[in-house]
């Protein structure tokens, strides 16, 4: 309602300063010269209102590159041409020359370095990264491994991260000589996160971009060092799975993101073959079915202890099953 309500009376000042305009011209214009300063402004507003609809996601990075950019070029042009203007004398026209081509130099160059810089500054209006309280927007840097994995595509998915994900250029050029490798395996595991990454890309909920960028720091070191400071120069996180880069972060001070770490966190309490204690609850679906419940809340189904309700049995493990509704272990009673 609030873009409605901005754009109408955008068009109703069009149309305002359309007549403040007619209401100056001298008195020998043409009776269809009103007219066309009209439709003139008007098809101007209008154009400018339906990009505005028509391009309704805007980078406010790219934006505010733009408009800092320009700021700074007319501020470092206005400052100039004030200390070379007795250089000129009467000679206004060559001033105005020379003071359009400097805004013109200027306002080209502050825009273009601010961005390809935006990353770095990653600013906010105005101008500044505002601190965050939640420590969870750092951005996730990905390694090769990662990618060929597939796991952090799941991931996402679910929301686990809703961080930026980075991908660096060089990371990319390494998982694209892996795909294009002689070696058979090697060539699959490369094709397999090229796959990865574009499943990432086409999900529109996957905020993944591709970090193009050489920094100085970057010259000459390797892949896995080229990661850690990427992240570190970032203030991101590493996530990777590999044994020797976690190390290699961990010396650099840098967050890592072990995916492994989290799949051991999140594996089973109880594998199978092993034993607990637990009371049946009540009678299972099957014919020779209990059910009991962990204190965690997951349900046990044992086979065998239908007729065993209210007592507490040893039981053990053959296997568990993990769905989105939640986990279930099933067992069998223990023999003694």
């Amino acid at each position: 309602m609030s873009l409605i309500i901005l754009r109408c009376m955008f068009l109703l000042c069009a149309g305002g300063i359309s007549a403040i305009i007619n209401t100056g011209l001298p008195s020998d214009a043409g009776a269809l010269t009103p007219w066309l300063i009209f439709a003139g402004l008007m098809g101007t507003a209008l154009a400018v209102v339906v990009g505005d609809i028509y391009i309704p996601q805007k980078r406010i990075d790219t934006i505010s590159a733009v408009y800092f950019g320009v700021l700074i070029g007319i501020l470092l042009t206005y400052i100039l041409i004030t200390a070379i203007e007795p250089f000129f004398g009467d000679s206004n026209n060559l001033a105005k020359a020379v003071q359009l081509i400097v805004a013109l130099l200027l306002c080209y160059i502050c825009v273009s370095v601010l961005l390809q810089t935006k990353d770095d500054f990653r600013f906010l209006i105005p101008y500044v990264e505002f601190v965050r309280e939640v420590k969870g927007f750092k951005p996730l840097v990905l390694d090769t491994s990662v990618v060929i994995d597939g796991r952090i595509a799941d991931m996402v998915h679910t929301g686990v991260f809703d961080n930026q994900l980075i991908m660096p250029r060089f990371a990319l050029t390494e998982l694209q000589a892996i795909a294009d490798s002689s070696d058979k395996l090697r060539r699959t595991r490369g094709r397999r996160g090229l796959d990865v990454l574009n499943r990432m890309r086409a999900d529109n909920n996957v905020d993944l971009i591709i970090f193009d960028r050489e920094l100085p720091e970057l010259a000459g070191q390797t892949v896995d060092l080229k990661l850690v400071l990427l992240a570190k120069h970032l203030e991101g996180k590493v996530v990777t799975g590999d044994y020797n880069l976690n190390k290699v972060a961990k010396l650099h001070n840098v967050p890592v993101i072990n995916l492994n770490e989290i799949s051991n966190a999140l594996r089973p309490a109880y594998l199978p073959d092993e034993t607990f204690r637990v009371k049946i609850i009540k009678a299972g679906e099957g014919p020779e079915q209990g059910v009991g419940y962990l204190d965690d809340g997951t349900m046990v189904v044992v086979e065998g202890a239908r007729n065993k309700i209210g007592q507490d049995l040893d039981v053990r493990v053959t296997s568990t099953l993990q769905t989105n509704a939640g986990k279930m272990i099933f067992t069998k009673v223990e023999s003694r």
